[in-house]
């Protein structure tokens, strides 16, 4: 069988011109009878996780660079096979040295509706916030990561909602485990420990402008106060002991202490809450989760 000897070789010199370009085989917009399976539309199609530096403004006014993941999609119709997926990221890059806010998303995925015609437009931007902690009683502080994300999405009429994720680790001490422990203290003078456990507060808001990550940690601080600390000498662990016994919370109380905090935000026009304690008591966790309850709203 004769076989042929295609060049093992790679030309950097190779220039790519206008008409070989246009010559390269193009199935992504190839016609509909190229389809797979049924021929419908399809919600989102895009990128995951393409990382990138992006700049964002704390409330000081200070810039600061941080790395982020960017998921990017937008609808496609049916009757079209595919997109051209390498515009996701093209586009995202026209604007990557913008200091980053609702604005800049907005035009984001305006731009992806536009250059890749598509009615809808979905964006979301994750990274990881610092924050300096200061310890609860000695002169030690370090940094607390908080991880955020921004998400948007643009309809076929242009308007956009938008959404700030958040997740808070707390301790949350049983009150039930508390007075269990007193009482064997106060009827058999034996010792016992109250038990208390990592916990998690996820978070989605749905909000008029671009929270400052500043703003929704403290709110968080103010509705839980007894948060997971980053330096500790003894007497911050004392004083952490004390802070759960004075802020104990089942995870229903949880729940209802963001929801009392957010309420009072104007900015925050609908949010969700899930609050997981990881339970130390339990191989299983307790769970709650509370809406805003607006009538079509965040569930």
């Amino acid at each position: 069988m004769i076989t042929t000897q295609l060049k093992r070789f790679y030309d950097p010199t190779f220039s790519v011109s206008e008409d070989y370009r246009n010559s390269l085989p193009d199935l992504q917009n190839g016609p509909a009878s190229l389809i797979e399976g049924a021929n419908v539309p399809i919600q989102q199609v895009g990128i995951s996780n393409f990382k990138i530096p992006l700049k964002f403004m704390n409330k000081n006014g200070d810039i600061r660079t941080l790395d982020a993941s960017v998921d990017g999609y937008v609808s496609l119709d049916a009757g079209i096979k595919g997109i051209n997926m390498s515009r996701i990221i093209r586009t995202f890059y026209d604007f990557k040295d913008e200091i980053f806010s609702r604005v800049t998303m907005e035009k984001i995925l305006q731009a992806y509706r536009e250059t890749l015609k598509s009615k809808e437009s979905y964006l979301k931007i994750s990274f990881q916030y610092p924050m300096l902690q200061q310890s609860l009683r000695s002169d030690l502080e370090g940094y607390q990561y908080y991880p955020f994300s921004y998400e948007g999405h643009m309809d076929e009429k242009g308007s956009t909602r938008f959404f700030v994720h958040m997740d808070f680790e707390y301790s949350s001490a049983c009150p039930c485990s508390f007075e269990l422990a007193e009482h064997a203290r106060e009827t058999r003078d034996v010792a016992a420990i109250s038990h208390s456990q990592r916990s998690i507060a996820n978070t989605t808001l749905e909000c008029t402008g671009m929270l400052h990550p500043e703003d929704v940690v403290t709110w968080m601080r103010e509705a839980l106060v007894t948060e997971t600390q980053v330096m500790v000498k003894r007497e911050d662990e004392q004083a952490f002991a004390e802070l759960n016994g004075a802020f104990q919370k089942f995870v229903e109380d949880a729940a209802r202490l963001v929801y009392d905090r957010f309420q009072k935000e104007a900015e925050i026009l609908d949010f969700v809450v899930r609050c997981s304690h990881l339970e130390s008591l339990h191989s299983h966790d307790a769970v709650s989760r509370i809406c805003k309850g607006i009538p079509g709203g965040l569930r």
